[in-house]
């Protein structure tokens, strides 16, 4: 086995990964990267089939103030794509019919999507009371805050599109932290809000939503061509075990195994990769992280004519709720969003399926769930003609599900890995947000974690 000592080692080269390994060298680190893929960027991959501009894995995201301040620090602003102004048109499939998702208050006052009683119950909620001890789940919170049809008509088809899973089990501090912060805090998510639009100070992120300029897969190139060492992709960590003051990386390959003594270590790897790489490390932490669920996501994208749909296609697209029993997650109208994703006179549809709705998506036929994408599409835009099928993504654990005791359990093992030093530190989606914009900054917070430790 071969051995070489180097600052810094960074497991998983997806957008945490990358991000940690930048604000490492940005500090004078260097830097290490390795990746089981045969490209960097982890979810993040952009496909060209039959002149459509396809990502198999996210599509859009918000770009939050840590992510704007990393990305102009390093110049690397002009890779990321604003959607149309369209996309704050944003629908929901109930009754059979695409509602409105309301975006204003006047538009709250006259949705459909929620009963007279249920706007009236929202007026309430400075006057509900604080939670009386244990962690909630999103369906507890929002319920208990907003009033039930809240989470019905709105929460969760939103949950459905962002996580693909279920406000009953999700946890509402790992979710929505910024809202049980206000409850903490004021007493109130509408009282907080208000103060803390009054008094709002600091960096700001950007509006809207953001795509990569040529897809999210050359926005990851990008990212890693900025480093001094490319990642090392078709290598694997097996381990990471402390040897005194160093640390020491287990890694294999088909170049070989490698042995890598480093005094800072960011594990950026989905949760069940990285219960393994720090068993040798901490057994309770381990654990923990094996503890934390995922759900399948199949992305099925889809070329049509306008012309041949019933529906109009326009704004951001549309997300189902549960009740409506398709199989169908949501389907985002890419081509309105970023204008060159389709060839001319055609449209890109990016259906979604699988989540905890159906968990069989991981495993079921190809053709099975383009039959099942092709049928809900039409049963809500109406298809007079058959669409382009522009092949099938299917990631069997995509978006990590995060329960009541999500946030603890991270903490726990973040701390159980800190002490003693040298310094281990986690990333990734499961840690933050599932979101490309929180997991970037999962990346720099802990490469700054273990800068400090």
């Amino acid at each position: 086995m071969g051995a070489a000592e180097v600052e810094a080692v960074v497991v998983g080269a997806g957008i945490a990964g990358l991000a940690a390994a930048l604000e490492l060298q940005g500090a004078g680190c260097e830097v290490f990267v390795i990746d089981p893929a045969d490209r960097p960027g982890g979810v993040m991959r952009t496909d060209h089939v039959n002149g459509y501009v396809v990502e198999r894995g996210p599509n859009t995201t918000q770009v939050k103030p840590p992510m704007r301040a990393f990305l102009e620090e390093r110049r690397l602003q002009e890779y990321l794509r604003a959607a149309q102004p369209a996309s704050r048109l944003r629908f929901v499939y109930r009754d059979e019919a695409l509602e409105r998702v309301p975006m204003s208050p006047l538009a709250l006052a006259r949705t459909p999507l929620l009963s007279a009683k249920a706007k009236l119950r929202l007026l309430a909620e400075p006057f509900i009371g604080r939670r009386r001890g244990g962690e909630e789940s999103v369906a507890e919170f929002v319920g208990r805050r907003l009033g039930p049809e809240v989470v019905t008509g709105m929460v969760g088809p939103f949950l459905t599109g962002v996580y693909a899973g279920d406000e009953d089990r999700l946890g509402a501090r790992a979710v929505f932290p910024g809202l049980v912060d206000l409850e903490d805090r004021y007493g109130s998510i509408t009282l907080g809000g208000f103060v803390g639009a009054l008094s709002r100070r600091g960096p700001k992120g950007l509006r809207g939503s953001w795509g990569g300029q040529a897809g999210f897969g050359p926005f990851a190139r990008r990212l890693a061509d900025q480093l001094a060492e490319p990642p090392a992709l078709g290598s694997r960590v097996m381990a990471v075990g402390r040897d005194g003051a160093q640390l020491r990386v287990e890694v294999t390959s088909a170049n070989g195994d490698l042995d890598l003594s480093a005094r800072r270590v960011v594990v950026a790897a989905p949760a069940p990769e990285a219960a393994q790489v720090i068993r040798a490390l901490d057994g309770d932490a381990s654990r923990a992280l094996e503890e934390i669920v995922y759900a399948p996501i199949a992305s099925i994208p889809l070329g049509v004519d306008p012309a041949d749909v019933r529906q109009p296609i326009e704004g951001f697209g549309f997300l189902v709720p549960r009740d409506a029993k398709l199989s169908l997650l949501g389907c985002l109208f890419m081509s309105e969003l970023f204008p060159g994703r389709a060839p001319e006179g055609r449209q890109l549809l990016h259906c979604m399926l699988g989540g905890v709705r159906w968990p069989e998506a991981a495993d079921v036929s190809e053709d099975l769930l383009v039959e099942r994408a092709i049928a809900d599409v039409d049963r809500v835009l109406g298809l007079r003609g058959a669409p382009e099928k522009l092949g099938v993504a299917r990631w069997v654990r995509a978006i990590p599900q995060p329960g009541r005791n999500h946030r603890a359990r991270v903490d726990f093992a973040q701390a159980r890995l800190a002490d003693p030093s040298p310094a281990v530190a986690l990333a990734g989606a499961y840690v933050a947000g599932v979101s490309v914009a929180d997991a970037l900054a999962s990346g720099i917070a802990a490469a700054r974690r273990t800068l400090t430790l």
